[in-house]
């Protein structure tokens, strides 16, 4: 999955995966910011699994842009 990383005016970082509807965070460094919005979309999909929703191949990895 592609993290789209960009900086906002005030200095902090923002990183969102578009493959996952409303998964974004913020976070004080590129890098923080970046494993904040991993670890989201890790607790969402396996929210989805424990619930027997659809969800995207695990094997998939994460990209930062």
């Amino acid at each position: 999955m592609q993290v789209v990383v960009e900086q906002e005016e005030d200095g902090r970082w923002i990183a969102e995966i578009e493959a996952v509807p409303g998964a974004l965070a913020y976070g004080a460094t590129r890098d923080e910011a970046v494993a904040k919005v991993e670890a989201l979309v890790l607790r969402v999909l396996a929210d989805r699994l424990d619930n027997g929703e659809p969800a995207p191949e695990l094997g998939q990895f994460f990209a930062a842009a």
